[in-house]
């Protein structure tokens, strides 16, 4: 069973709706009790909006702590969006202080007056860590997901980078170490590639 955080200011049935059709079991949590009273298999922190917001509401419930947890003991994570950027120590987008689960920061595109902030639309991604469970399937490069975001995350450890994205210049697109995964794109707005990163994820909360 897979446990989607509704934070409220997230895409919820979206998503839950993309984990369902990539055959997974999901359930909606809204409180750390609600994380520890089951035996969850996977977690899905999906979010939009605004970054302060996201973190308020996982400190108010408490997830803030169960996310930090879940995610040290190496138990299958998948954050979308702002659930990537949560996970970080410090965004610009309001001063925010995110979870610290990784060391880097959020940052706001700084671009040519070309390129229109916020990045949206369907953009290309690189693939860096040869066989990854969550891009199975898919090619290393040249695989389109789709983007709505002004801020981006750098983690000061490169190695935790799993996807880049050119706008502008090459930004990190997804995280990725043992069993956590977060992407700055939207799977579930990403058609055919967002469903087979989905599906990977189940496979990988099943396996």
């Amino acid at each position: 069973m897979i446990a989607v955080i509704d934070t409220g200011i997230c895409n919820l049935r979206s998503v839950t709706k993309a984990l369902e059709a990539a055959g997974g079991r999901v359930t909606v949590l809204r409180s750390r009790a609600e994380l520890e009273s089951t035996a969850w298999r996977g977690l899905v922190l999906p979010g939009v909006g605004a970054l302060r917001d996201c973190v308020a509401s996982l400190r108010q419930s408490g997830l803030d702590e169960g996310v930090r947890r879940w995610i040290a003991a190496d138990r299958s994570f998948l954050g979308v969006c702002l659930g990537m950027q949560a996970l970080f120590e410090r965004s610009e987008e309001g001063d925010t202080l995110g979870l610290g689960v990784f060391a880097g920061d959020v940052v706001r595109f700084r671009l040519p007056p070309e390129f229109k902030i916020p990045h949206m639309g369907w953009n290309a991604v690189r693939f860096l860590q040869p066989g990854s469970p969550l891009a199975a399937g898919l090619p290393e490069a040249g695989e389109s997901f789709y983007f709505v975001h002004s801020y981006h995350c750098r983690p000061v450890d490169r190695s935790l980078i799993l996807a880049e994205c050119d706008y502008g210049g090459p930004f990190c697109a997804a995280i990725g170490r043992g069993r956590v995964f977060a992407t700055q794109f939207h799977p579930e707005k990403s058609q055919t590639a967002g469903l087979r990163i989905y599906g990977n994820f189940v496979r990988l909360v099943g396996s």
